[in-house]
């Protein structure tokens, strides 16, 4: 009987290797002056200097039930971007600027080429948020994921000085809601979507539908937009005139926009001061989704919102959304979503 080898048993180490040598050039590309060290230690580097009390601020998440939809088309070269965004995003609504990001990505059976996809977008990403990608982990887990199956999750940290940073108690009723478009459905809500488009429409992803001009697959594929290059300079040019900020993610308009406000204090949206996006009609349209739902559930057309002073309103490019109003609770009228 001759002897059992880690490969026999599903993980195969010299395709590890191989992925980090695919991935290396794409890790390097993200370095900050900061990054200390090289890709392959076991934990990674940054000097963190040039600030007077610095506040770190760290997020982490996943992209959820949306890699259900890459799986499917076999697209691998979008999910890495949904991952940093929905870490850096976050992290952003306090003023903070990512520093680094760190990945988690656990597959069924090591493919040296997906995984690079995979990592080329989580490097992408980073660089257009500007911080590092200075770690990672690749899980080869056999048996656990089904052969070409993942999940990938990460966590970014990022700087604010403690006088800049952004909290609920900056908010005054009169405050102007400014929203900034998505890019599309981002990584909120696929459990629903799935459920509408391929259990109850049964489409396959390939569709081109009226009114969308990609296929319906690369639609619902389009990675989350990253927020910082915007956001950043908003903050640096208008200090504390920005009061708050708002990630619309899971749970949208009625759950996301009372976190950044202070207790007592609510919100009035005007939906009908943006055009909605076709992919969420045509999602309430198939789904027969009530109006309260697709505002609670996706960001409907706007992926972060800005509170800032209403004498600062005009000269910030955004949608005028709404305002801050004394009283809990978020009020969305208007938009062209049926009742």
């Amino acid at each position: 009987m001759s002897g059992l080898t880690y490969k026999d048993s599903g993980v195969d180490i010299d395709a590890g290797n191989e992925s980090v040598k695919l991935i290396k050039n794409f890790v390097r590309a993200t370095y900050r002056p900061e990054v200390l060290g090289d890709i392959g230690g076991f934990g990674g580097l940054f000097a963190l200097k040039n600030y007077d009390e610095p506040i770190l601020v760290s997020g982490t998440d996943g992209v959820g039930t949306k890699l259900k939809i890459a799986f499917m088309l076999n697209r691998h070269d979008t999910i890495g971007q949904d991952a940093v965004a929905m870490c850096v995003n976050d992290i952003l609504v306090q003023g903070a600027e990512p520093l680094f990001f760190l990945d988690y990505l656990a597959v069924g059976k090591l493919k040296p080429a997906q995984v690079a996809e995979i990592v080329r977008g989580v490097a992408n990403a980073c660089k257009q948020s500007g911080c590092a990608l200075i770690g990672g982990e690749t899980a080869e887990m056999s048996g656990f994921y089904a052969d070409g199956e993942y999940d990938i999750a990460g966590f970014a940290v990022g700087v604010v000085e403690r006088k800049s940073l952004i909290t609920p108690a900056r908010v005054k009723v009169g405050d102007v809601l400014i929203g900034l478009p998505s890019s599309g459905l981002h990584s909120n809500g696929f459990s629903l979507v799935r459920k509408i488009v391929f259990d109850r429409m049964k489409f396959t992803g390939d569709e081109k539908i009226d009114g969308l001009d990609k296929t319906l697959g690369e639609e619902l594929l389009t990675p989350t937009k990253l927020y910082p290059a915007t956001v950043l300079p908003l903050i640096k040019n208008f200090g504390d005139k920005i009061h708050g900020l708002v990630h619309v993610t899971g749970g949208g308009f009625y759950d996301n926009i009372p976190r950044a406000l202070p207790e007592g204090f609510g919100a009035t949206i005007d939906a009908d001061s943006w055009q909605i996006p076709t992919i969420f009609k045509l999602l309430q349209t198939w789904g027969n989704v009530e109006r309260r739902e697709m505002f609670r559930t996706f960001n409907c057309g706007i992926g972060m919102i800005l509170i800032v002073d209403a004498q600062i309103a005009d000269e910030i490019d955004g949608y005028k959304i709404g305002h801050v109003v004394d009283g809990a609770g978020v009020t969305v009228t208007g938009g062209d979503l049926h009742d």
